[in-house]
């Protein structure tokens, strides 16, 4: 009976240690609950390799500073590099079929990069004294004592640089001579090339170079009194045109042989019936310029003896650089747009009606226009020549047709996202059950016995798979409704082209996008700029028959004083609902507390004036707004002279009469950071949404600490002016960092601390009552976090932990701002190894789970960092009751496990935000980083305490419960036997 009872005890404990929970991440979980997007930005330089050896690829560099090679036939990312914000492309090309070149940081850093794989071959620094226009030329056959050379000309200077290894084999300054080198030109063949440009305004001078050693054989200069704009197209190789300082003429300038030669032809001469400005198009055609007079582009042929004539006018279109492509022959593609269609033709250089291509293809309207685009030939079976093309369009898409069809699509505007917000998905309508049952009771039994095989370690790798999908199918992420634990939402982000986009978090499709016809460049609205994007209206239960929507907010120009454009958009369709340009400008958004009947939330929009604008403009909206007109206060930072004024509103604008939703306001308050000490360079506050649960907090021996939670508190930090620079730049004696936290109405500072030997960039997240940066200290050479935590003792006589259960507190005394605070602060300070690009802090339903930081590393990953390693209350031998309350021994670093990164083993390349979402379950945030990749997760900081796992395994729970019955019953029979084997001896 004995050893039976032991043989039980033991399958009791295996049983029971199965239902344990698992908080590990396996292989086949992976996707589940994150996804992770790859893009590149938007297309500005492409280079086709079609050979017939290897994989037909594009390599193209974008305006997000990325180099990638693309699979031609699906669109797929071969390899990419992402360079740093400073380090932007220049240039690119293909050297020998097997080196990728480029040319980047204004002509500085010249690399090659293997074909293959993308791995670096070489890398080689240029130096210069003189910001200059960045060249790049491979010639195809040119070498200096075997080596294939390269031709660089960037900061003033024209390099002549080794393929092999990258060795500069010889430099020629121009900045003596201050010469704007415009094209570095190599005539087949020859031991010469030319280096031709502008100097100054009105001068016009040809080098030519020897190529093996960098001599000047031949300088020649010529004159133009009428000035040069700076704008040049080189036309063959002994031919360039360039505009006239006025652009009303065209200057024709042949240097055959050294020899320099003006011929100067009128723009109206040739235009006729076009005015405007002229402006000349980047273009490569041989024996033909490009000019673009408002919406029109002209073609412009050189003739003989630099005459010019024009061979067609076409409004609004683009052009593609010239391709050569068979026995000498070139083309050229063009682009005209249709009502829905765009109409690519390709044409000969030279035979202006010589149509080698002619297609239509249908495109997306919220594509916008076609920006850019570079043309590519193959052949075809009949052995004729096709062409493809490679489309960049106005919402930074990139597409590849061919044969009048769109082979692939890339959405890389994704790669350039502003703002982000979330926003409901639609609720599940009545009649539509919210889960559908599986099939029928067998296929549900035998779901459950393959997660139990799982369980046990039995599965083979086919049930493997068959679980995987199982998961998959059951998880039902990509549902278009919500769910009752609140993980499917949508993300709505806003991208730097105007495009409007709405993720699904459960797998990342694009649900729909739509490119804001009000932040698009027209007449009215020249130069437009995207800035943030707000909720706007969302509906609750007495308003459920209205959608949701968001306000986007924008500007006609580059400038803070531009006129200010607000759209607002429907989440659930995409649809525009609506779009005004404003009359004053844009300065600063404040999003109010308050909202009208329809859920619409007020919002105060503050212009350069420092006039304040009220929006929804209606009577209710006014009405609500009048009534907390008294309690409406807002702060403006002026980083450049170190100036912070507090404002309040008073009564309608004195300038603008009869517009009732126009207020003044008035300065209360103003601080003024000494220009000689203190800079400021960061300010955060709290997230108007963020929810606090309770403001006591309990410590050992059941006191009570009360938290001081404000929602106008300001977090500022400074720094010396002369560790404005990179880091180390400065000494530790002449670099400081100093912290403020400001009360925005009062502009009282309730903290101050100064770090001294210390250098920004600063950092920091700001959440219930403490607020965490992150800068460098000279003097450790190494990065710190500090923490400062405040709290309000003059709530110090309600310590009783009873009373605060019972309710007998004073805790619904009200809070004002005017009353000085009586706070203490506690702050403490760590060493911390990762350089920081972002923090943000993770966010619940009711502000009950415990907190994560979230920081954004220089390795662009994601880590999560629970808060308690930045308890300023930790002490190197902690209590035992502290160690009870969950205090952590002292370190003097934070820190960093390998499995607290939410990004696992992916990379958010160019990571810029990282921005988080209640679900509705009070355990689990939903967290979204951007760059120029995009990552979104479930993080639950506290264990999913309110939710059993996907994978729980009920059948396994089943057998356990079944076993446990059947052992009482045979232990009671063997128990009934032995008492009647008793009695009967």
């Amino acid at each position: 009976m004995a050893m039976a009872t032991r043989v039980f005890l033991h399958l009791l404990l295996f049983l029971i240690s199965s239902l344990s929970p698992c908080f590990s991440l396996y292989e086949d979980q992976v996707g589940l609950m994150d996804w992770h997007q790859q893009y590149i930005g938007k297309v500005k330089h492409a280079v086709f390799h079609t050979q017939k050896a290897g994989r037909k690829r594009v390599v193209v560099s974008t305006e997000e500073n990325v180099i990638a090679s693309l699979d031609l036939r699906r669109g797929d990312i071969f390899w990419r590099h992402v360079l740093g914000p400073n380090d932007a492309v220049d240039e690119i090309d293909i050297a020998f079929g097997k080196y990728v070149i480029t040319l980047s940081s204004e002509g500085s850093i010249l690399r090659a990069w293997n074909l293959p794989d993308g791995q670096m071959v070489w890398e080689s620094f240029l130096e210069g004294s003189k910001q200059s226009k960045s060249l790049l030329a491979v010639p195809a056959n040119m070498k200096i004592d075997k080596d294939n050379v390269i031709f660089v000309f960037g900061k003033g200077c024209l390099n002549a640089v080794s393929s092999t290894d990258g060795v500069v084999l010889w430099k020629k300054d121009f900045a003596d001579e201050s010469l704007d080198v415009q094209q570095i030109i190599h005539p087949p063949g020859s031991d010469m090339i030319y280096a031709v440009g502008f100097v100054g305004l009105s001068q016009f001078d040809v080098y030519q170079i020897n190529v093996r050693n960098g001599e000047v054989l031949k300088h020649c200069t010529a004159a133009f009194p009428g000035g040069f704009c700076g704008e040049a197209s080189l036309v063959s190789s002994d031919t360039l045109v360039a505009l006239d300082g006025t652009r009303s003429s065209l200057i024709s300038i042949s240097f055959l042989d050294g020899e320099i030669s003006l011929q100067q032809t009128h723009i109206s001469d040739l235009v006729g019936d076009l005015f405007g400005m002229a402006v000349m198009l980047p273009s490569k055609l041989t024996g033909m310029l490009l000019i673009k007079i408002n919406n029109f582009i002209v073609f412009v042929r050189v003739a003989d003896e630099g005459k010019l004539e024009v061979t067609e006018k076409i409004n609004d279109a683009a052009v593609s650089d010239a391709l050569t492509f068979s026995e000498g022959q070139q083309a050229f593609g063009l682009v005209e747009h249709g009502d829905s269609k765009i109409h690519l033709t390709v044409k000969l250089v030279n035979d202006g009606n010589g149509d080698l291509l002619k297609e239509s293809i249908r495109m997306d309207y919220q594509r916008g226009r076609v920006h850019k685009f570079f043309i590519n030939n193959y052949i075809r079976t009949d052995r004729s020549h096709g062409f493809r093309a490679l489309i960049v369009m106005e919402d930074h898409s990139l597409l590849l047709l061919q044969q009048g069809e769109i082979v692939w699509s890339r959405e890389d505007g994704l790669a350039s996202i502003v703002d982000v917000t979330s926003s409901e998905l639609p609720v599940e309508k009545e009649g539509v059950s919210v889960a559908k049952v599986e099939h029928n009771l067998f296929e549900w039994l035998k779901g459950h016995m393959l997660k139990l095989k799982g369980t046990l370690m039995l599965a083979s790798p086919e049930d493997v798979v068959a679980i995987q999908g199982m998961r998959l199918k059951s998880s039902e992420k990509s549902k278009m409704t919500r769910d009752h634990n609140g993980f499917r939402k949508f993300l709505i982000v806003l991208t730097r082209a105007g495009k409007l986009f709405a993720l699904h978090t459960g797998d990342g499709q694009v649900v729909w996008s739509v490119l804001l016809h009000s932040l698009r460049s027209s007449e009215a609205c020249a130069d437009p700029t995207v800035l943030n994007v707000y909720p706007w209206q969302v509906p609750h239960h007495h308003a459920m028959d209205e959608n949701p929507s968001v306000l986007v907010v924008g500007r006609c120009g580059p400038g803070s004083d531009a006129p200010g454009v607000l759209s607002f958009v429907d989440t659930y369709t995409g649809k525009e609902l609506d779009s005004l340009v404003l009359s004053h400008s844009i300065e600063r958004i404040i999003p109010l507390s308050f909202t009208d009947s329809r859920e619409q939330r007020l919002h105060l929009i503050i212009d350069t004036d420092y006039h304040a604008h009220l929006y929804p403009r209606t009577p209710e909206a006014i009405g609500i707004f009048q009534r907390e007109l008294s309690n409406i206060y807002w702060y403006s930072v002026e980083a450049d002279y170190g100036i912070i004024r507090g404002h309040g509103l008073k009564s309608n604008c004195i300038l603008q009469e009869g517009d009732e939703y126009c207020f003044g306001t008035r300065n209360l308050w103003s601080i003024v950071f000494p220009s000689e000490t203190e800079k400021i360079i960061a300010t955060v506050t709290r997230k108007l949404n963020e929810v606090v649960h309770t403001q006591a907090k309990v410590i050992t021996d059941q006191d009570v600490m009360y938290k001081y939670i404000s929602k106008n508190l300001l977090f500022v930090a400074t720094v010396a002016p002369k560790a404005t620079g990179q880091i180390g730049s400065v000494t530790p004696d002449e670099s400081w960092v100093v912290v403020y936290l400001i009360d925005t109405v009062t502009g009282r500072i309730i903290y101050r601390m100064t770090h001294h030997g210390t250098q920004g960039p600063v950092h920091a997240v700001f959440s219930e009552n403490w607020v965490v940066y992150h800068y460098f200290n000279l003097r450790a050479h190494r990065y710190e976090m500090s923490v400062v935590e405040i709290y309000d003792q003059s709530r110090a006589d309600h310590k009783d932990v009873w009373k605060l259960i019972l309710g007998k507190h004073n805790l619904t005394s009200p809070v004002s701002s005017y009353s000085r605070p009586e706070i203490i602060t506690k702050s403490q300070t760590y060493f911390f190894t990762h350089s920081v690009k972002a923090i943000a802090v993770t966010s619940t339903a009711k502000g009950i789970t415990s907190k994560q930081l979230l920081i954004g590393t220089i390795g662009d990953q994601v880590l999560a960092l629970d808060k308690r390693y930045l308890d300023p209350r930790r002490t190197i031998n902690p209590s035992q009751a502290e160690r009870e309350e969950g205090i952590i021994p002292l370190t003097d670093s934070l820190p960093i496990i390998p499995q607290s990164y939410v990004t696992h083993a992916l990379k958010v390349e160019g990571l810029r935000g990282i921005v988080t979402a209640p679900a509705k379950l009070e355990s689990t945030t939903l967290v979204f980083a951007y760059g120029v990749d995009l990552f979104f997760t479930r993080l639950a900081p506290s264990r999913t305490y309110d939710l059993l796992t996907d994978d729980f395994s009920y059948a396994l729970l089943l057998l356990t419960i079944v076993a446990l019955v059947a052992a009482i019953f045979v232990t009671w029979i063997l128990s009934e036997r032995k008492e009647l084997q008793e009695k009967w001896r």
